[in-house]
């Protein structure tokens, strides 16, 4: 005859305390060092960076409101009153205002010129199968690696002989061409992960391409435009080797060109504290530009692996 063992009643149902040894023991709990080493080696180098980026930049600013003799007997120490002079003598004397006003006509022109010609060719070559759109593609990509240096020479010939030399808008079509195939690259790219369905929905209701492109399309790319747009401003604001060589004109010259000369004419007479102001003054727009949009940068950069 068989029997049936009824295990032992469990401590809370006999009504005794339960205790420790009667839960077992605890799970073993998980060390957090792992990465500890890693995440500290890996801040101290960014703050390590941020230092060595940061401070060159505000010792320019405090250089810039310092005197001459200043600057030589305590370059480290803040300024013991603001001369705000050397600013304005940069500004007028130096013809600081005229480089600055040039610089933001050629930038402005060709950072406009180039998203809306890049975006357009970008957007063809993402959305649409057509025979050669590969090697047009691969056309752009070749011009990143060609090295602007060996096309200086002929560049100036094709610039001479179409009348654009020393002239503002001749240098805006070769900023523009400069700038074409990183921004192709990179909007094509953007635009391959955006969604189709909602392009399809627009033809379904009867729009255009160039409707669907400039009300649709566009607007959703505005994170990887800010991105691009800032990549090639930064690039094109600093540009100093196309403009010495396609504008020789004193009265056309940009910023690079005119700190340039600054520290050549200033570097005779003595007056280093105009020269810091002006390296400030070129400096200031490419810093602001960055702080403002530093968030969609990121994203920009960032929707593609989001989505």
């Amino acid at each position: 005859m068989k029997t049936t063992q009824t295990p032992a009643p469990l401590p809370a149902e006999s009504g005794a305390p339960i205790t420790k040894t009667d839960l077992g023991p605890p799970p073993p709990v998980k060390e957090k060092k792992e990465g500890t080493v890693l995440n500290v080696f890996s801040h101290g180098v960014l703050v390590i960076w941020a230092f060595m980026v940061v401070l060159p930049l505000l010792w320019a600013v405090m250089t810039s409101f310092k005197d001459d003799r200043s600057i030589f007997s305590s370059p480290w120490s803040l300024p013991d009153s603001l001369h705000f002079d050397n600013w304005s003598r940069a500004w007028t004397q130096a013809n600081m205002s005229d480089y600055f006003l040039n610089t933001v006509l050629v930038v402005g022109g060709s950072l406009i010129g180039t998203l809306v010609l890049g975006s357009m060719a970008a957007y063809v070559l993402a959305r649409f199968e057509f025979p050669g759109n590969r090697f047009i593609y691969f056309l752009f990509i070749g011009g990143m690696s060609f090295p602007i240096m060996l096309a200086l020479v002929p560049l100036f010939y094709v610039v001479n002989n179409m009348g654009l030399l020393n002239t503002i808008h001749g240098l805006i079509l070769v900023y523009i061409a400069y700038s074409l195939p990183f921004t192709v690259f990179f909007l094509t790219a953007f635009f391959r992960t955006l969604p189709t369905s909602i392009a399809e929905a627009a033809f379904v209701d009867g729009a255009s391409h160039s409707r669907t492109f400039f009300q649709i399309m566009l607007p959703m790319a505005k994170p990887g435009l800010i991105s691009v747009g800032i990549f090639n401003f930064l690039g094109q604001w600093n540009q100093y080797m196309l403009p010495t060589v396609l504008n020789t004109d004193p009265d056309k010259r940009v910023l690079t060109q005119g700190l340039v000369q600054l520290a050549v004419s200033q570097g005779y007479k003595g007056d280093w504290s105009g020269l810091f102001a002006g390296l400030v003054m070129a400096m200031l727009p490419v810093l602001a530009a960055y702080i403002i949009f530093q968030r969609q940068v990121v994203q920009g950069l960032t929707a593609g692996a989001l989505k």
